[in-house]
């Protein structure tokens, strides 16, 4: 494991969301997800539902290059319609069904690994009235949040705030998604912690001056960027790690 240099104590914890506190594999969890969309919109009329797929995932890679003009949820949605037409307005509201419990992408849960003692983490994390914000790459609408939350047995009151479309301006790994936050919580960098996954989406935060520690467990790094630059270990090796901050 790297050694850093000495930080100031944490008082602000930063934690993603889908492989960090999900066990799950990302391309698992998008080949379901697919899936699941493509039933959604042909069973709605959408004769050739992989090429709205496909224009969605456009959208969803122009939103992730948001410079702060606008919210991410208009930023998609923008783009979304650019590709699609105004259709695309109306299918903004029954993707909330879509998204909500019981709904079709509730079914992704299918792709989950064994459970994780996530309360747990939170509870070592919280302690010492440490705040711990829920950093979840906000490309998806506070619905499907909550889902994915559900999926592991979390609210959104489990976290001082969560990051969705509606609420960011920013997305990972742009530095400025964190400093959005930090601006939110009126939170020092050098007092925060970030705790991801991926060694791109994640770990860009410190550039923008907070801590990292880097779950390998479920990794994420289709660059193939080196992991030991940065703390890193499985989540048993986070759990001890969160039980030994100060």
């Amino acid at each position: 494991m790297a050694r850093l240099q000495a930080q100031p104590p944490v008082d602000t914890v930063l934690i993603d969301l889908d492989g960090t506190l999900i066990p799950m594999d990302q391309a698992a969890f998008i080949r379901a997800y697919s899936e699941e969309l493509a039933r959604f919109l042909r069973a709605r009329g959408w004769e050739d539902a992989h090429a709205a797929i496909d224009a969605l995932m456009r959208s969803v890679f122009l939103m992730i290059q948001n410079d702060g003009g606008a919210t991410n949820r208009e930023r998609f949605w923008a783009a979304f319609e650019a590709a699609q037409g105004a259709r695309v307005r109306a299918l903004e509201a029954e993707l909330d069904g879509f998204y909500g419990r019981g709904g079709g992408f509730d079914a992704v849960r299918r792709v989950l690994g064994p459970a994780r003692d996530v309360r747990g983490l939170l509870a070592l994390l919280r302690r010492g009235g440490r705040t711990v914000y829920l950093a979840t790459n906000p490309i998806f609408p506070a619905v499907a949040v909550r889902t994915r939350l559900a999926w592991i047995g979390l609210t959104e009151a489990d976290f001082a705030g969560v990051t969705t479309y509606e609420n960011s301006r920013y997305c990972k790994p742009n530095p400025a998604y964190y400093r959005e936050i930090l601006r939110r919580l009126g939170a020092a960098p050098a007092r925060c912690l970030m705790i991801g996954n991926n060694p791109s989406d994640d770990m860009s935060a410190l550039e923008a001056g907070l801590s990292g520690y880097l779950v390998t467990d479920y990794l994420e790094n289709e660059r193939g960027l080196p992991v030991e630059p940065y703390r890193h270990g499985t989540f048993a090796e986070l759990m001890a790690f969160a039980a030994s901050l100060p």
